[in-house]
């Protein structure tokens, strides 16, 4: 110990050789480049580029697809077909985008910048689409771009914060949802003035300018870090020890559940709200974005919390609160209640999924921090399928059905997450994990 570095032993990691050893600080380790301004500046730079990438998102999947779908005049079908494309697309390069993020991390803004000259440049390709077929292919790139983001941009906010992992990553998750409320009214106001093929073209030059930002913002470092990956021998075994991690695998269960739940309640909360209700669009569009605001208030004030009392008071809680608002948003009257029980779960909805990520990286200590992003994240994939089982249901038992069906599921990871144990704040400050 007196070198300050120990092998990884905690939570079921094989002990196997010294040469399949991982060895962390007992500390955990700071970039070379880690002073203060520089952290901020990093820090900062990931959260305006993160709100700038949901923009582009917001505005796409709120306004622009249905615009494509009138434009080439495609049945609901194949108007499916092109999200499914892009979704695809989007979790095979997140794991790909993970694996990068570790052998190269000490690249993290270039990668970051080439996720958003993706993003721009797949965007301009689609505004040229001229029929289904070539808009079908230019959709799965679509989906590249932007998925490359997260593993790097929270890889290096987790190096450069350890102690204050859970606060540093949910300003990545404000970072979002600033953007998804900036993003439908930014995009409403352009097709005033543009077609949305014209749109989609010009669009590639503001996120050109900002990945040249961010690329000279954060720039590369030397490979300093202990735990960083120097081949690819070196993180499959990496990789292969973090799958024995126990508090690992009841995180990405977790994860997987609480997306299939949240898909079930969120993804017929506009439904609810304009069909069987009969509010109107304006009205919808105010009740959402307010719950948006209640994520963007809630991400920093949860991340905060997590890394004084421990993630597992506020998972617990917060996934239990969760499961709570599902089942009400079925049960309670329309009006102020149903306003209130949709505050609710923005603050959770929107704020819990960073701290998954946060609680994630605790069990790495600096070794495949882009890795157990893309885990986190490539586990959220699975509520994908959510919405169509939610479908059917509401089909045949009527819409709130679907809010329960979310609440049920939701039970599940909020067990799991109860009984699971995490490691305290304390031993998180110290690198180091529970027996």
């Amino acid at each position: 110990m007196g070198n300050g570095l120990l092998g990884y032993e905690g939570h079921g990691f094989g002990q196997g050789s010294n040469d399949s050893k991982i060895v962390f600080e007992l500390s955990e380790p700071r970039v070379e480049s880690g002073s203060s301004h520089a952290r901020k500046r990093v820090a900062a730079t990931i959260l305006v580029a993160h709100a700038a990438k949901h923009v582009y998102n917001s505005g796409q999947s709120s306004l622009i697809m249905p615009e494509i779908k009138i434009g080439l005049q495609i049945n609901r079908a194949q108007f499916g077909s092109l999200q499914t494309a892009s979704s695809i697309a989007w979790w095979l390069s997140t794991m790909v985008s993970g694996y990068l993020g570790d052998r190269f991390s000490n690249r993290a803004g270039l990668m970051i910048a080439t996720s958003l000259a993706l993003m721009g440049m797949s965007l301009f390709v689609v505004g040229y689409a001229p029929n289904y077929g070539i808009m079908l292919v230019a959709m799965f790139f679509v989906g590249i771009g932007p998925s490359m983001f997260h593993p790097p941009a929270l890889g290096e906010l987790s190096r450069r914060f350890p102690e204050r992992r859970g606060f540093a990553v949910s300003l990545h998750g404000m970072g979002a949802n600033i953007g998804e409320v900036l993003g439908a009214p930014v995009v409403a106001l352009l097709l005033v003035f543009l077609t949305w093929r014209d749109l989609l073209k010009i669009s590639l030059l503001p996120a050109l300018v900002l990945a040249i930002a961010v690329w000279m913002l954060i720039p590369s470092r030397k490979p300093t870090i202990v735990g960083e990956m120097s081949s690819t021998n070196q993180y499959i075994d990496s990789l292969i020890n973090l799958m024995k991690d126990r508090v690992l695998l009841v995180l990405i269960i977790a994860t997987a559940l609480r997306s299939i739940g949240e898909g079930a309640a969120g993804g017929f909360l506009s439904l609810y709200l304009r069909d069987d209700l009969e509010y109107s669009v304006t009205t919808v569009a105010l009740i959402l974005s307010l719950s948006q605001v209640a994520g963007i208030i809630s991400q920093p004030v949860m991340g905060y919390l997590s890394d004084r009392i421990g993630r597992k008071p506020v998972l617990g809680s917060g996934t239990a609160l969760t499961m709570l608002s599902a089942f009400a948003l079925g049960l309670v009257r329309p009006g102020i209640p149903l306003f209130l029980v949709v505050l609710v779960k923005g603050a959770f909805s929107f704020s819990l999924h960073h701290i998954f990520v946060a609680a994630a990286l605790d069990t790495t200590r600096g070794v495949a921090q882009s890795t157990v992003v893309s885990l986190i994240y490539g586990a959220g994939f699975i509520g994908t399928v959510s919405p169509y089982l939610a479908g059917l249901i509401a089909d045949r038992y009527g819409i709130q059905s679907a809010f329960l069906f979310g609440g049920v599921v939701l039970i599940i990871p909020t067990i799991l997450l109860m009984v699971a144990r995490f490691s305290s704040p304390e031993q998180v400050r110290r690198g180091r994990l529970p027996k």
